[in-house]
Order: C-alpha cells, then sequence, then structure tokens
C-alpha cells in the first residue's frame, strides 16, 4: 500500500514529488511522480491524496474549492489517475529497470561471483551498450550532495603529494558514493564533474525480502520495495553510467575499500543477440518533444539497415476506463481529452483545454499513425512511407493551428506517398474515435505497454531492452549495432559503427569522415589510397628535382666567380678565345670544364 500526500497543483507547471530518498517515510519503488496540473480554474491551495491498494490507484481531492467546470474537474482526474497507475505499474514490476547489464567484482577474488551482483540500473546516463567499464574503485565516503567534490578525500588511502596533501583519485575510476540526502542524478552529476567513467551507489537500507541482510544489521526498518534510480527530470546532461548495488553487498565492498584493499569492479551492458535481426520499438506520443529530431533523422539509418532491422511504433495511450473518465452512464467525464466516451485518453500537450492542441487530437493522430504502419510498415519493418509522413507531419501541422487540421494533414500524406482514403478507412474499420465502443488498434496498444511496463515517453527497447540517456539516432543506431550475433552485423553497422558521426556515416553510403570509424567504412578504398600515393611520390619528385637543380646552379655560379677571380685572361687579337679556361667561365657553363 503506498500513500503520497501533500502534493500540490499549480497553475501551469508540472509538479515532481521525488520520493527516491525517503525508504523510511514512504516505501515505495516509485522514484517520481509526475502530474499534469489543471487549468487556473481550480481554487488553491488543492492537496491530492492517492493510495495504490492492490494495484488499484484510488485518489481524493483535500483542501479548496473545485469550480463547477467538468472539464477543470477531468483534467484533476485523469492527471491523478495517471500518475498513479505509472506508479502502480513501476511498484509491481519483478524487474522494474529490465536490467541488461551486470555488475562484477574481479579483485580481491573472495568478492568475486560466478552470476555478478544484483544491482539496479539507472534511468539516466549513457552506457556504453556492447562494451564495459572496468576499473578501480574509491570511495568517496560521502553522500557526494555536495557539487564541490573533494576528490582528495575517501579510500583506500593513497600517498600524500608535495603539499602534504592526499593525492586525488587516479583516473580513470570508479567512484562508490553512499544514497541519501539527494537525487540520484545530483550525485551522478558531481561524481561525473569530478571525473569519474562510472558510478556505484550503495544502498543505505535494507531491502526486507534480504533477512540476511536485516539480522546482521538489526534494525527494524527496511525497504519492502526495490530502489529505481530514475531521473529527476534533468539528467540529460548525465553521459556516464550508474548502477546502484544493494546494502549488503555494497557494505562488503566498503569494508575492503576502508581498509585500503584495492578493490577492481566491471560494469558491463549487453543487449540480447538472439540471431542476425535486430528488433527495435519506440514508445511515444505524437505531441513529444523529446523524439521529434529523432523521428526527422532516423529514416535514413532504418533504410541502410534494411530487413536486418524489424522496427515498430508504439503511439501510447492512456486508459480512460481505469483513469474514471468515463462515468456509470457512458459520459466522457474528461471531455476533450478524451475519444469513444472516455474509453482513450491522453494528457493536453499545452495544458489549455479551452484552445489549441486537445488530448482528442492526440489520440486521433496517434490512430493514424498506427494505421499508416500497418499499411506501408508493419510487411517489411522499414516502413519508409511512415517515416516519411510523421517528418512532413512535424514540418508541416505541428502547430497548434494546424495539428489537427484535415487540409494539412492530406497535404502531409500527399507528399508521404500515403493513401487519404486508405487510412481513412482503417481508422474506421478499427472502431472509430466517436462512439463509445472499443477501437482494436488502440485496445492493442494499451495492452502492449502493459506487458512492456513502458512508464518514461518516449522510450525505446532495442531487442526487448530499454535504452538509457537521450533518444538520438546515434545512440539507438550504435545499440541496434551492438545487438546482433557476433559476426552477423551489416555492412552499415561495421562501416559506421565507429565513425564520429554515424548517422552522416550512413547517409554517405558507408563512408566515414573525420577520422575514426570501423571496417571499410572506416579506412580509404584502394583507388583514393593509391591515387594519394602516387601524388604523393610526385610532390616529393618535383621537390627533390627542383632542388637537385638549384643546387648545380649555385655550385656552377660559385665556381665562374672563382675563375673569373683568379685565372689570367688571354683574349686573341680579334676578341676570340683560343683555348682560355675562362672559356668556361664566359660560355656560362654550357660547355665541360675539362674540355
Amino acid at each position: 500500500r503506498t500513500s503520497i500526500e501533500g502534493t500540490k497543483f499549480v497553475s501551469s507547471t508540472i509538479v515532481q514529488a521525488n520520493l527516491a530518498e525517503q525508504p523510511r517515510k514512504i516505501r515505495t519503488t516509485c522514484a517520481e511522480l509526475l502530474i499534469q496540473s489543471p487549468p487556473p480554474a481550480v481554487h488553491y491551495p488543492l492537496h491530492i491524496h492517492i493510495t495504490i491498494f492492490n494495484k488499484i490507484p484510488v485518489f481524493n481531492m483535500k483542501g479548496g474549492a473545485v469550480t463547477s467546470s467538468s472539464a477543470t474537474r477531468a483534467a484533476v482526474v485523469i492527471a491523478a489517475a495517471s500518475a498513479a497507475a505509472s506508479c502502480s505499474q513501476l511498484a509491481s514490476a519483478a524487474t522494474p529497470d529490465n536490467v541488461s547489464s551486470r555488475l562484477q567484482i574481479h579483485v580481491p577474488q573472495s568478492l568475486f561471483k560466478a552470476d555478478g551482483y544484483d544491482h539496479r540500473e539507472a534511468l539516466f546516463g549513457v552506457p556504453p551498450y556492447g562494451g564495459s567499464i572496468a576499473q578501480n574503485v574509491y570511495y568517496a565516503d560521502s553522500d557526494l550532495c555536495d557539487p564541490t567534490v573533494d576528490t582528495r578525500k575517501g579510500y583506500p588511502i593513497r600517498a600524500k603529494d608535495k603539499d602534504g596533501k592526499m593525492e586525488p583519485w587516479p583516473s580513470p575510476y570508479i567512484l562508490m558514493v553512499d544514497r541519501g540526502d539527494c537525487s540520484f542524478v545530483q550525485k551522478v552529476r558531481n561524481a561525473q564533474r569530478s571525473g569519474a567513467a562510472g558510478v556505484i551507489i550503495a544502498d543505505n537500507t535494507c531491502l526486507c525480502s534480504d533477512t540476511d541482510c536485516v539480522s546482521a544489521n538489526g534494525e527494524d526498518v527496511c525497504q519492502t520495495a526495490e530502489p529505481i534510480m530514475a531521473d529527476d527530470g534533468s539528467g540529460q546532461d548525465i553521459s556516464i553510467p550508474s548502477f546502484l548495488m544493494f546494502k549488503k553487498d555494497a557494505d562488503a565492498v566498503k569494508a575492503e575499500l576502508r581498509a585500503n584493499h584495492m578493490v577492481q569492479i566491471e560494469m558491463t551492458w549487453a543487449l540480447p543477440s538472439p540471431d542476425d535481426r535486430v528488433e527495435y520499438d519506440l514508445w511515444t506520443t505524437p505531441s513529444d518533444l523529446v523524439s521529434r529530431d529523432f523521428q526527422k533523422g532516423f529514416k535514413d539509418v532504418a533504410m541502410a539497415l534494411g530487413d536486418r532491422a524489424y522496427f515498430t511504433p508504439h503511439m501510447y495511450i492512456y486508459d480512460g476506463i481505469k483513469s474514471h473518465c468515463q462515468g456509470a452512464d457512458g459520459e466522457n467525464m474528461c471531455f476533450n481529452l478524451c475519444t469513444n466516451n472516455g474509453r482513450y485518453c491522453a494528457t493536453d500537450p499545452d495544458n489549455d483545454l479551452d484552445h489549441g492542441i486537445s488530448g482528442a487530437d492526440v489520440v486521433r493522430e496517434s490512430l493514424r499513425r498506427i494505421c499508416i504502419w500497418k499499411h506501408y510498415g508493419e510487411s517489411d519493418g522499414i516502413g519508409k512511407e511512415w517515416w516519411d509522413y510523421v517528418a512532413e507531419f512535424l514540418h508541416r501541422c505541428d502547430t497548434p493551428d494546424y495539428f489537427a487540421n484535415d487540409d494539412c494533414v492530406a497535404d502531409a500524406m500527399k507528399h508521404a506517398n500515403v493513401d487519404q482514403e486508405r487510412i481513412q478507412r482503417c481508422m474506421l474499420d478499427s472502431g472509430g474515435l466517436e462512439k463509445d465502443a472499443p477501437n482494436s488498434f488502440l485496445d492493442l496498444e494499451m495492452a502492449a505497454q502493459a506487458r512492456r511496463g513502458v512508464v518514461v515517453l518516449p522510450t525505446a527497447f532495442v531487442n526487448t531492452v530499454a535504452l538509457r540517456g537521450a533518444l538520438t539516432s546515434e545512440m539507438v543506431f550504435a545499440a541496434i549495432c551492438a545487438g546482433y550475433l557476433d559476426g552477423t552485423e551489416p555492412k552499415i553497422c561495421q562501416q559506421c559503427s565507429k565513425c564520429p558521426n554515424e548517422v552522416e556515416c550512413v547517409q554517405s553510403g558507408g563512408k566515414c569522415s573525420g577520422g575514426g570509424g570501423g571496417g571499410s567504412g572506416g579506412s580509404v578504398s584502394a583507388h583514393t589510397f593509391f591515387v594519394t600515393l602516387f601524388a604523393v611520390c610526385c610532390a616529393f619528385g618535383g621537390v627533390g628535382f627542383l632542388h637537385w637543380k638549384k643546387t648545380r646552379d649555385d655550385m656552377r655560379e660559385q665556381v665562374r666567380g672563382i675563375l673569373a677571380e683568379y685565372m689570367p685572361l688571354e683574349d686573341s687579337g680579334d676578341g676570340a678565345m683560343n683555348g682560355s679556361p675562362m672559356d668556361f667561365a664566359r660560355g656560362g657553363g654550357s660547355t665541360g670544364l675539362i674540355s
């Protein structure tokens, strides 16, 4: 049972209640709760009480007076219910973060475990998919909440420098810090600024299921749910990976480090590699801003991968019935946030229920994109027309005035070579969006998001593993290339996976510019190599010839000067020269000196 009390709605803002570091007050796996606020029609203060009982969210509004506006009441209801449902999904997940990583201790041998250490991976940062980080560990002996990190403290003890101070942590290193007092993101950000290659956060509370840990610590307080290293909303600048190690294991590592014994940890990330084809998914909404650049720029990569990678786009839809947006009499209680009399809902992108883009507009565009994929992408997993339509829509219609404009949508379809009548018929045949009737495609999307446990948007999956960090074309391409069975990578991965700009390499047909690169794409072709070698040889040959010619002329000038100064001049009566050594000097070197 999880209770979240005292969360206040503020007009036109996103309210965050960070619960990650409150295990003794609120026992929950929900690291953050994001609730979109209703319009200013709500009189403050307004408090929301959310209780999750048997996975069912129950919520009550306390304090303040809500106006008679049904739309205002609906905004509060769907926001609170959606947040509670997301929290419930996190709490009930068997492996909350779908760990695809491995944590192992190689030194000392006494801490080595054949199966590695149980841990939780951060939902922020950029892991090196398909790679690993194996470095010595230093314990900061701090929670690292202070931005000014003292790199000269901690364990193991190092030698002192000429000023008598302990030397800083020698790079590269993995830093272990204590949990508590601030968010995970803040800790990892400070560690990143100090030069750490990775971070291990040592848990400070035993899991209730770990009876050995509870008995060893002699504490009555324990956390019933596994912690999640969630992003607090500011983790876009984090580029290093981080793990959370459970208390019992972390205490053993800290004991070794405090005893001034070196500990070496390896952090490994592996994507499932079942065969020579990778499957990747994208969960987003048509109003999502974060995935916009990815959807505009990934088409060339998808086309280059061809049938070696199968893509499936998913649209995130809120279940209006579970969110109580459909009344007992079938009435739509959430109005323009939902379609089908409150069955399928989406949040209002501009937080203005009376103007701009509505939640129902987002649901309609979601269904349209699902139908376009069904007809133009599902058969081959590439979906050229789907990518073209999304790019055209973002270019032409992604504004409040044109988002739901039928003429703009028709124009985008025309430029993407999508049959408008065919898509419209698909939307109607699936159940439509007007009546109180189920829509088969939207029901499938909601069932898929429940199975996958999607909470954060946007989210990309490669071989069923959620990708961490910023959603970029380069990151997704690298993860896809790491997901193939060894030796089965497509040529474009061999050419561009190690290129400084992978997407540019793909767009140029596998030609890597700016150095680096892997395979043939990382080096020059044979033709270019030999042409360049011939040009270099000609250049050096030309320079050598000019140098030889200049040296010869200088030597002859010197010889002529010497002869002109020391040799007697014997001129014949008629001014001609008869065998004089000065013939050479006067002849400008056209004849040999000996002759």
